[in-house]
This record gives C-alpha cells, sequence and structure tokens, in this order.
C-alpha cells in the first residue's frame, strides 16, 4: 500500500476554510507535503510555495541548535522573512482570484 495514499485520506481539515470557504495562509501545506513525498516538486510548488524554505528553516534550526554556527541567527532570520513572505504572497494571491 502507497503510504502517501493512506496519509491523503487523512489529511486535517482547515476549520477556518470550512467556515468562511476561503483558504487560510497556510493551506495547501499538507497537500504539498505529499506531493513532495511523492517527488512531485513542480505540484508542491505549486500548492504551497513556502514549504522549502520552512523545510530548510527546520532543518538548519536543528544544524544551528547543535552546532551554534556564528552565522545561524541570521540565516535562521533570512529563512523565517522567505518563509513568512511567500506564504502571505500565494495567500494573497489564491484570495485576489476568488474576489
Amino acid at each position: 500500500m502507497d503510504f502517501s495514499i493512506h496519509l491523503k485520506d487523512h489529511l486535517l481539515p482547515c476549520h477556518i476554510k470550512q467556515v468562511t470557504g476561503i483558504d487560510c495562509p497556510g493551506c495547501g501545506f499538507q497537500r504539498a507535503c505529499l506531493a513532495l513525498c511523492r517527488g512531485d516538486l513542480m505540484q508542491s510548488l505549486e500548492l504551497f510555495p513556502a514549504l522549502l524554505p520552512m523545510l530548510a528553516l527546520g532543518l538548519f534550526l536543528l544544524l544551528h541548535l547543535k552546532f551554534r554556527f556564528s552565522f545561524g541567527p541570521k540565516i535562521l532570520l533570512s529563512l523565517f522573512l522567505l518563509s513568512f513572505s511567500l506564504m502571505w504572497i500565494n495567500f494573497f494571491v489564491k484570495l485576489s482570484h476568488i474576489l
């Protein structure tokens, strides 16, 4: 059995989307993770462009906590700002298509 098919059937619902009918800034994250697990990078980027910078942020944070890089805080801040910006840009682009 393909694990991604099992996960696809058990995604968490977005309560904001259920109430308003509008995607929240984080909508697409789970589906993008599944697409990335299947090896479909392009679909992952289309669904949630901030996923790769967020994964890089998490990985670098773990490395920084272990090795205490001198340049670590600057890299972490840059990755955070990139992830945050991409998430909100994606949200406003999706929002502009429905208005």
